[in-house]
């Protein structure tokens, strides 16, 4: 230890005993077996399972992104080896396979594709010619259809290969999340509960709902999905209010058929446009109006992004799978990876 360093260790120590604060590592209180001390000031001890619980959220959060980056890079491993597999039994390179499996079987990028992209996402586009824009765009769609067709190859390769993971996510990556708040989709007692935390105006989640929609046919009474209000104003202005739209229709038991219309129809949800899906659904209009326009449901709504935000939901759509996090318009069969090691009723999975 160099005499700098010592006179800081030093001067650290005498401060704390000033302080009557008492810094300890891993140390058990006294009188209680069962508790580890993270500090003592005066003669009161504070546990590190106090610590622990009041950082609740933040622990899990790390705890969910070191299992997602353990299970991003098993799967990338997985897929690897599958490939390698496949291309040796072939007797060629694995390039080889890739060109004949994925390249030559993704379709071209349409011009109407890639129009219908720009005008969904404009506010999370960068700013640039109009030429520059499609062609960075046509590009980045060409990618996302390769990386489609490369994960239903190795899917497929996965399906006529014995496959076994043994990794776990962490009983602590668990977030206490309720379910009985929000609109409920499927069974009241199903085994699985996805609560999403979504903004209708989020391209992403328009994705992700029929993903989920998805997952309620193959998982009959078994999944049942709920709904929490997460609108971004800074990048969906108009959001907030179709949120609370959606919960006017629901006074009418419309609900669901009210949010499948927003989605839809999306991003369109001016005030007149939400006045005019409650008419599509032959909404009693008077009601729904005067709902709309006192803001009678903006307390609410707002009441689930102070959840969301006290979860660390940073983005939609943002899923909890009997408490699991899973962030962003993520396939299906990540949902049913999951959803699959829940009903297996692993405990730390």
């Amino acid at each position: 230890m160099t005499g700098t360093w010592r006179t800081i260790v030093t001067a650290v120590a005498i401060l704390a005993l000033l302080a009557g604060v008492h810094i300890a590592g891993a140390q058990q209180a006294p009188g209680d077996k069962s508790a580890t001390s993270a500090a003592k000031v005066g003669d009161e001890v504070i546990t590190l399972e106090e610590v622990e619980q009041a950082l609740r959220a933040e622990l899990a959060k790390i705890e969910e992104q070191r299992y997602a980056l353990l299970d991003r890079k098993l799967e990338q491993l997985i897929g690897d080896r599958l490939l390698a597999q496949e291309a040796k039994k072939h007797g060629m390179p694995v390039e080889q396979l890739l060109k004949a499996e994925v390249y030559a079987k993704v379709s071209d990028v349409t011009d109407a594709e890639v129009t219908t992209f720009i005008s969904q996402n404009r506010a999370r586009l960068p700013q640039m010619s109009e030429a520059d824009l499609k062609l960075k765009v046509g590009d980045y769609l060409r990618l996302v259809k390769l990386n489609e067709r490369r994960h239903a190859l190795i899917e497929s390769l996965r399906a006529q290969r014995p496959v076994t993971v043994y990794l776990q996510a962490p009983a602590a990556a668990r977030v206490p999340v309720s379910a009985n708040r929000g609109f409920v989709r499927g069974a009241m007692d199903a085994p699985v509960t996805i609560v999403e935390f979504t903004d209708f105006q989020c391209p992403y989640c328009k994705t992700a709902t029929a993903t989920v929609k998805q997952l309620l046919e193959k998982y009959p009474g078994k999944v049942r999905w709920v709904f929490r209000d997460f609108p971004i104003p800074r990048l969906h202005p108009e959001a907030p209010k179709a949120h609370e739209a959606a919960r006017c229709a629901g006074e009418q038991g419309k609900f669901w058929e009210y949010h499948d219309l927003l989605f839809d129809r999306s991003p369109r949800q001016a005030p007149d446009d939400l006045k005019q899906y409650a008419n599509d659904l032959k909404l009693d209009t008077a009601a729904f109006d005067q709902c709309l326009d006192s803001g009678k449901h903006a307390t609410e709504v707002n009441s689930d992004v102070q959840e969301g935000v006290r979860l660390r939901v940073e983005g939609t759509p943002t899923f909890f799978i009997n408490g699991r996090r899973l962030a962003g318009s993520e396939p299906l069969t990540t949902f049913q990876k999951i959803i699959d090691s829940e009903l297996a009723g692993k405990p730390d999975q």
